[in-house]
C-alpha cells in the first residue's frame, strides 16, 4: 500500500514537472520535492548543444540549395542560421591545427552570411557573397573532414567568364551563381571524403 502510494506521488510531481508546473503536490513529502527539483534542473541544462562543423556545412549547403532555386529569401534565412551555427560552433574538440584553421575562418564566414541574410531582394549581392563564402568552406572542409563526400563544382561563365567554385552534398550539378538560367552548367572538381 505504502509503495502504490509513493509512486503515486512520483507520476504526480512528474507530470506537474512536465506541464511546466514548478509546484509541488499539497500532500507531498520531502523525496517528492527532490525529485522536483531534480526533474527542474534537468530540464534546464539541456539547452541547446554546441554545433558541429557538420553543423556548418549543412548550413552552407541550405544556402546554396536557395541560390539555386533563385530564391534570395530563403538565402537570406539560411544565411541567418549559418551565422547562429557558428556562433554556437564547439571548438573544444578541435585539435590545435583545426582550432587555428577555425579562429582564421569564421569571422569572414560569418561576415558573408550576414550580408547574405541581409540581403534577400538582392540576390546577385547574394551570389558576390557566396562565392567567397565558398572558398572560406573548402578551406573549412579540408582541415575537418566532413561526414559525408563533398563535392568541389566550378561555374565556368560566373562573374563575366572569371568563374566560381561551390561545394555541393550531392554530385549532381546544380548551380547556384546562375541558378534556374542555367541549372546544371559546371563541372565536378574535386571529391572531398
Amino acid at each position: 500500500m505504502m509503495k502504490a502510494i509513493i509512486l503515486c506521488f512520483a507520476i504526480m510531481a512528474a507530470l506537474l514537472t512536465s506541464c511546466g508546473n514548478n509546484g509541488s503536490p499539497k500532500e507531498s513529502t520531502s523525496g517528492n520535492n527532490d525529485t522536483t527539483n531534480a526533474n527542474t534542473q534537468t530540464s534546464k541544462t539541456v539547452k541547446a548543444q554546441p554545433a558541429s562543423v557538420d553543423e556548418v556545412l549543412n548550413s552552407y549547403m541550405e544556402l546554396k540549395n536557395a541560390l539555386t532555386n533563385d530564391n534570395g529569401m530563403e538565402a537570406a534565412s539560411a544565411g541567418k542560421h549559418l551565422s547562429d551555427v557558428l556562433q554556437k560552433t564547439d571548438e573544444t574538440t578541435f585539435s590545435t591545427d583545426q582550432r587555428s584553421v577555425y579562429k582564421d575562418l569564421k569571422d569572414d564566414i560569418k561576415e558573408h552570411a550576414e550580408h547574405i541574410s541581409s540581403n534577400g531582394s538582392k540576390i546577385a549581392h547574394q551570389r558576390e557573397h557566396f562565392d567567397l563564402l565558398s572558398k572560406d568552406m573548402y578551406d573549412l572542409v579540408k582541415v575537418f573532414k566532413p561526414s559525408q563526400t563533398i563535392y568541389l563544382d566550378h561555374c565556368p561563365m560566373y562573374n563575366d567568364n572569371k568563374g566560381a567554385n561551390w561545394l555541393s552534398e550531392v554530385k549532381e550539378i546544380k548551380n547556384p551563381y546562375l541558378g534556374k538560367k542555367m541549372p546544371d552548367c559546371g563541372t565536378v572538381k574535386e571529391e572531398i571524403k
